[in-house]
């Protein structure tokens, strides 16, 4: 029963990508079809924005998939095609955005809330060791801590 079920997971786990594309979206011309699935993984799908358009099953997906399989058969180049897109919908549509004006709060936001981390854990372990150190010692303590101190340097 345990080998069945791997095997079953192991080829659902294998054809998931296939999934999302349809028979009838694929291109006659093998050459063509690997095109528009090059082109295809690099875009974003709107509607999951975790996946691209090639893997998503959205009718939005879809849509963006065969405007992509369209434009490849009118004869436009893949830098064309995805100007067209990154047009219409903006960089968020690509799934590895440029680094611009725009998007550069993208791309340092990461380091910003790790530096932004790191600033303040540095601060309250710092303010709770000088915390605890002053609550380790009571007042008589720390006199007579202070006269034993004179008394060394003198």
């Amino acid at each position: 029963m345990r080998i069945l079920l791997k095997s079953l997971l192991t080829v659902f786990f294998l054809t998931t990508e296939a999934l999302a594309l349809e028979p009838g979206e694929i291109l006659k011309d093998p050459a063509l079809e690997a095109r528009a699935r090059s082109i295809s993984k690099n875009l974003r799908c709107l509607v999951c924005q975790n996946q691209s358009i090639d893997d998503s099953d959205a009718p939005l997906a879809k849509d963006l998939r065969l405007l992509v399989r369209n434009q490849i058969v009118s004869g436009k180049t893949d830098e064309k095609i995805i100007s067209d897109i990154v047009a219409r919908y903006g960089d968020f549509v690509l799934l590895n955005p440029p680094i611009n004006q725009k998007t550069i709060i993208l791309w340092l936001s990461p380091m910003l809330i790790l530096l932004a981390g790191g600033v303040s854990l540095y601060i309250y372990f710092r303010k709770r060791k000088s915390a605890a150190a002053e609550t380790l010692l009571s007042e008589a303590e720390k006199e007579k801590l202070a006269e034993l101190w004179k008394g060394n340097r003198s």
